[in-house]
């Protein structure tokens, strides 16, 4: 078994957070698993911490941390040359407040020796890697690109994290600051060949299941499912957490949803931000685009 490079990202806002790893770290030692460990520093050091272990060499790379965690690792592995980076596997051990990509893949989240186990076992699937490309920089993403409320809500709750600590908290903060905020911006963008305009609270485009937003795409189909949501009364907006959790998101009456294996154009997305994977990406103007390449990345799963 080659030696594994794992990036350690803990989890913030929790109490004795390094027990966990602890735990892990264990595991790995019992089961003579050989590995070199890095722990990232904050402020996004998974990107550097990523494209340093590739650079050395490494060629599984294992994240313990979660879907933020996981996207800066990959925009690390996927700043070197594209034929270093074909040759990596990417594992995951969750360990973060969002382990949405996980969750599709039914890496318990609870239970990380099992996780561990799953990269032991080493089942490899290469799966779709999402590229959203704006004034010739590209940025990656495994799960899912936010346009609006939720790339605004987890621009909030990063923030909180500083004064309230705890996730719950920090959740909780960041969708009441949201109610007094504008909850809908103009967009302008094309899917299918079809031009798509008018005023959104939310537009998102999943390569899994996108935190229940796109509850139907896989990752291995070279599709995007896209979702609008649109007309955000109070009540309107209750009533769409709800069929969320539930499942029911896409019959809600706001909601249009889409699937397209071609290019998505955005012409404009007035003042709404933009998130991959839970990560708010700064800066993004129009126009931009968002493709799927079919089965570019090795990832280890059950």
């Amino acid at each position: 078994m080659e030696r594994w490079g794992i990036i350690y990202s803990p989890k913030s806002g929790v109490l004795r957070t390094h027990k966990r790893w602890e735990k892990i770290r264990r595991y790995l030692n019992e089961q003579s698993i050989e590995y070199d460990f890095v722990q990232s520093e904050g402020n996004g050091s998974e990107e550097r911490l990523g494209a340093m272990l590739v650079k050395n060499g490494y060629t599984t790379i294992v994240v313990v941390g979660g879907d933020g965690a996981l996207n800066r690792t990959l925009q690390g592995i996927l700043s070197v040359e594209p034929e270093i980076w074909k040759g990596i596997t990417l594992a995951i051990i969750p360990n973060g407040h969002g382990n949405d990509y996980a969750k599709f893949w039914e890496i318990d989240e609870d239970d990380p020796i099992a996780a561990v186990n799953v990269v032991i076992r080493r089942r490899v699937r290469k799966v779709d890697l999402g590229i959203l490309t704006c004034n010739e920089q590209k940025y990656y993403f495994l799960n899912c690109l936010n346009v609006g409320l939720v790339a605004s809500i987890m621009d909030i709750k990063h923030k909180t994290y500083r004064f309230w600590g705890m996730s719950s908290l920090s959740y909780l903060s960041s969708f009441l600051i949201m109610l007094f905020h504008r909850m809908e911006h103009k967009a302008r963008f094309s899917v299918n060949h079809e031009t798509i305009e008018g005023h959104f609270m939310n537009i998102c485009l999943g390569n899994a299941h996108a935190y229940g937003l796109t509850p139907n795409a896989v990752p291995y189909n070279g599709m995007l499912d896209v979702t609008t949501v649109s007309h955000p009364a109070i009540s309107q907006l209750v009533a769409g957490m709800y069929m969320l959790v539930t499942g029911k998101f896409l019959t809600h009456r706001n909601v249009r949803p889409y699937r397209s294996r071609q290019k998505i154009h955005f012409e404009e997305i007035g003042k709404s931000q933009v998130s991959l994977d839970g990560q708010v990406i700064p800066n993004i103007q129009c126009p931009f685009d968002v493709v799927v390449r079919q089965e570019q990345i090795n990832f280890i799963i059950p």
